[in-house]
């Protein structure tokens, strides 16, 4: 009797504990679903890349393969507001993207400050010039990076707060492009290397800018090791001289497989 009472207590125990969590998760999906959410930032939020473009969102090129969609589509938020453009620099956040913002907006992501280190162009002369050219153009793109940038993130993540004091904000950062050692068409080696490194020192200080105001940085860096450009399965463009504004940027694989789990960690 007394086994089958201790058999018996146990198995109600277990049956709480299940209860209790199961409860715990079904509440922490009913919050999920419940956020207002705010998808800002650049064309690697925009989902420039992975095709599927939205009509009404125009140059901006929204994605509804994007990560900020995706997710939206898989948590049903109470509201959505998909304000991230293609070619967005910081200023063009503060001049046009913060509308949708307001104290019950539980949840805001963005990527910027790409196009504020000057990352087009960076790219273009890598390509299209010299090794030597390459690396000072980066070198100079690093110093603006180190100087100017915390400033503009600051700038941004000061505004994004003051509009949405109650936010969980997730600020997801860039991928590095290349994977180096292989044998591989087009740009040296140099400069694959000093490409991803500008990109972790860019990821660095957006992190650091991040962190200072309270919010959560997304790095993308692991979901994309193994496909780079070069790597055999990449989930970023190379250069597309018939579309060349997809070139760098993730393809649909690289929005649902390398940013999508990131943000879906984050949020």
């Amino acid at each position: 009797m007394r086994r089958y009472g201790l058999v018996v207590y146990v198995s109600s125990l277990l049956l709480a504990i299940g209860t209790a969590l199961t409860g715990a998760a079904t509440a922490q999906a009913a919050e999920s679903a419940a956020v207002s959410y705010v998808a800002l930032g650049d064309s690697y939020s925009s989902g420039v890349g992975a095709g599927s473009y939205i009509g009404s969102s125009g140059d901006c090129k929204r994605s509804t393969k994007a990560y900020p969609y995706l997710w939206a589509a898989a948590n049903s938020p109470s509201s959505f507001a998909f304000s991230a453009c293609s070619g967005a620099r910081t200023d063009d956040v503060l001049a046009g993207q913060l509308g949708s913002l307001n104290s019950g907006t539980g949840l805001v992501s963005i990527s910027i400050g790409g196009n504020d280190a000057g990352f087009a162009d960076v790219m273009t002369t890598c390509v299209l010039s010299s090794d030597s050219t390459c690396l000072s153009r980066i070198n100079t793109a690093r110093a603006y990076v180190d100087s100017t940038l915390p400033g503009k993130l600051d700038g941004v993540y000061s505004a994004i707060r003051t509009r949405a004091p109650s936010a969980r904000v997730v600020v997801i950062g860039y991928p590095r492009f290349y994977k180096l050692g292989t044998s591989c068409l087009g740009l040296s080696e140099a400069k694959r290397s000093a490409i991803n490194a500008a990109s972790d020192h860019l990821n660095s200080a957006i992190a650091q800018r991040a962190a200072a105001h309270g919010f959560v940085f997304g790095d993308v860096r692991g979901t994309f090791t193994g496909h780079e450009i070069c790597s055999g399965s990449a989930w970023l463009h190379s250069v597309n001289w018939l579309n060349i504004g997809e070139s760098y940027h993730p393809t649909a694989s690289g929005q649902s497989g390398g940013y999508l789990p990131v943000m879906r960690n984050a949020a």
